[in-house]
């Protein structure tokens, strides 16, 4: 990997998610710091007022949308496949755009769970896979990959989510170890409670009690507090730097210490913490000493 700075300036960065949250941050501070965009998100109507504000902000800077749902594998080969005819060249791709599921496994659809690796896991391996030419033909280029606080750590209630950021955590690691070579940089993220749209967004599986969606929606958007602008800066300060990790917010640096030093520990103290207040529900004849979930 090359070990100069990143160079934002005069480059095209492409990236996901960009109508809200860290997304549009991210937009917005490249656009400062000089680089031509590519914008993908599927709410094209939130998508339309970045790129004005972003064109009215900085006109010397071209700014593209592309309106795309990422949990369609057929309409996100064919984003990918057009900006790489038009982008011959890139210099930052930025895989940012999520979505949340809410509720236990055993409540969940095949389906639901696979949307949920779709946009999380599937849309960024397609997007690098057809992207990856563009990237290589720029020296110096750089790579982002936005898993999450649940890519260290496993709760709970988040199977879907966290084995879809676990996933694109190895892909990330992996892929730094390959393009390294040829000196293309790669930056994992991994976000803890950041101000988004995600809660709002964020699904229940099927079969969770209906009570259940709008406590834990209002629980889950008491946990999203941190800036998402001071999100997006840290991570273009990681870019600039090559890092290989960006931490962001303190629980974020606390759990993924916590998880390293106790690799096993940690996971039956988050187990006591999600389980806590859940009864154990009746199961056929099963024994009244059942253990609790886990």
């Amino acid at each position: 990997m090359s070990r100069q700075p990143y160079r934002f300036a005069g480059r095209t960065a492409v990236l996901t998610g960009a109508a809200s949250g860290i997304g549009e941050q991210l937009a917005h501070g490249l656009a400062v710091r000089g680089s031509d965009l590519v914008l993908l998100d599927r709410d094209g109507t939130r998508l339309d007022q970045v790129v004005e504000r972003i064109r009215a902000a900085h006109p010397g800077v071209a700014v593209q949308a592309v309106i795309v749902d990422l949990a369609d594998r057929d309409a996100t080969v064919a984003a990918a496949e057009r900006i790489a005819a038009e982008h011959p060249r890139i210099g930052l791709l930025i895989n940012n755009a999520g979505v949340a599921l809410g509720g236990l496994f055993e409540q969940m659809t095949v389906d639901e769970f696979e949307w949920v690796m779709d946009v999380n896991f599937r849309a960024p391996l397609l997007l690098t896979h057809h992207l990856l030419p563009s990237l290589l033909a720029e020296p110096g280029s750089h790579l982002v990959n936005l898993s999450s606080l649940f890519g260290l750590i496993a709760p709970g209630g988040q199977t879907a989510y966290a084995a879809s950021k676990f996933a694109l955590r190895g892909l990330s690691q992996a892929l730094r170890a390959e393009l390294g070579v040829h000196g293309t940089g790669v930056t994992t993220v991994h976000p803890g409670g950041i101000r988004t749209r995600i809660a709002e967004s964020a699904r229940m599986a099927a079969g969770a009690p209906s009570t259940e969606l709008e406590q834990g929606r209002e629980s889950f958007a008491k946990l999203l507090d941190y800036p998402p602008e001071k999100a997006a800066e840290e991570i273009l300060r990681g870019v600039e730097r090559r890092k290989a990790r960006v931490l962001i917010t303190p629980e974020a640096r606390v759990l993924d210490a916590l998880a390293r030093l106790l690799p096993a520990g940690h996971i039956a103290l988050l187990a006591a913490v999600t389980n806590r207040g859940r009864a154990t529900p009746e199961r056929g004849r099963a024994a009244p000493s059942a253990p609790e979930r886990s």
